[in-house]
């Protein structure tokens, strides 16, 4: 089974939201296999946000993540990767389609509730960042053979 990594920024820890955006991963069918509430150090979001680090936006980028705790979790399921893509929207709330976690509940391109990893090589490397093999848990939930088999 692919993984993907998501983590519910700080705007959507601070509005109550995460209840919401893990319903949408569980109710698609996605196995929950990881989860950590926590303050991000500056030194995991550089490391976290490296590939912009060039960027005029990177800072600021850094002290958003820093600035309040975040939620980080790792899901599992067929496609996994590509279909949270989708159910989190584009990265612009503004032209995020209705439906999406990013379309119902966005305000700004700054203020876009969640990160989701954008290809399966980089929710490896992410997974890797955030979490230790032993703080994933292998399972599969009774109903998994009702949605992939």
């Amino acid at each position: 089974m692919e993984r993907t990594f998501l983590a519910i920024k700080p705007d959507g820890v601070q509005r109550g939201l995460v209840g919401e955006i893990i319903r949408r991963f569980e109710t698609k069918g996605f196995t929950l296999v990881g989860l950590k509430f926590l303050k991000v150090s500056r030194e995991l979001a550089q490391q976290h946000y490296d590939v912009h680090r060039e960027r005029p936006f990177f800072t600021g980028l850094v002290e958003f993540i820093i600035s309040s705790p975040v939620v980080a979790m790792v899901w599992e399921g067929d496609g996994v990767v590509a279909s949270a893509r989708k159910i989190i929207g584009a990265t612009n709330p503004l032209t995020s389609e209705p439906g999406t976690i990013r379309g119902d509940f966005g305000i700004n391109i700054g203020r876009n509730l969640i990160h989701g990893s954008d290809a399966p090589e980089t929710a490896q490397k992410e997974i890797a960042l955030w979490f230790k093999d032993e703080e994933l848990v292998n399972w599969q939930p009774h109903l998994t053979p009702w949605l992939h088999e």
